[in-house]
């Protein structure tokens, strides 16, 4: 073997260390300064053709009125739907209202489900996100938090750089370091391949301001796992 090549297989072997630990690299997603020199039907274009090659290369016939058109569905849906968050553009716009009730509590929105794509499989991950802050000037509407965490997990993810991105993405919005973050999915790259687990789920936080003291970290967590009473 060439010393090229033995170069290139350690790389290839790294490689695959650093996405079957789910290793991040970087806090901000890995995008290039050019991603958005083609436009969204270029891409599907392009996307469509290398899928279609894709499934040629599986042996698939795509004569077949059930495949002919599953290279556009694909990219159509990777462009326009699950991957929309790579989009500057459909950025959820955040108004912050003033605080007239001078609410200086817990304000959590528990329970938002997220669907995001692990960036070293491309397989699902699926799970619930709990988010909290404590008002400071001012609030956000209660959907907003949703459409933030839907936002960052519409994109090549690991749960660790979502889980940070909410957290960073709230403190510039509120103007408070007062946030608290946790995840809890199930990454099909986990259930679908190699070890093939179907029930652990893997949890991540981010715990900033006062809520980095045990009693407010400990007040979110109590909250989370409450179970709402019918009235």
């Amino acid at each position: 073997m060439s010393r090229l090549q033995d170069g290139l297989e350690r790389s290839y072997e790294e490689f695959e260390i650093l996405g079957d630990c789910h290793h991040s690299t970087s806090l901000e997603t890995p995008i290039r300064a050019d991603a958005w020199e083609l436009s969204s039907e270029t891409k599907i274009h392009r996307i469509e053709e290398h899928f279609r090659e894709i499934m040629h290369t599986l042996g698939l016939d795509l004569n077949d009125d059930s495949l002919q058109g599953t290279p556009r569905r694909v990219a159509k849906m990777l462009v326009n739907e699950i991957f929309i968050g790579l989009n500057p553009e459909k950025k959820p716009e955040i108004r912050l209202f003033q605080n007239t009730y001078r609410y200086q509590n817990v304000l959590l929105e528990k329970n938002i489900s997220f669907r995001s794509f692990c960036e070293h499989h491309f397989l699902p991950i699926v799970g619930e996100a709990h988010v909290a802050y404590i008002p400071k000037n001012g609030v956000i509407g209660l959907s907003k938090i949703n459409r933030i965490v839907d936002y960052y997990s519409r994109r090549p993810q690991v749960q660790e750089r979502l889980t940070r991105q909410i957290a960073e993405e709230l403190e510039r919005a509120l103007g408070t370091p007062d946030i608290a973050v946790l995840l809890d999915a199930k990454h099909f790259c986990v259930m679908m391949r190699g070890i093939e687990d179907q029930t652990s789920s893997t949890i991540t936080t981010e715990y900033r301001g006062c809520f980095q003291k045990v009693e407010r970290r400990e007040e979110f967590l109590r909250y989370i796992h409450s179970k709402s009473k019918p009235a």
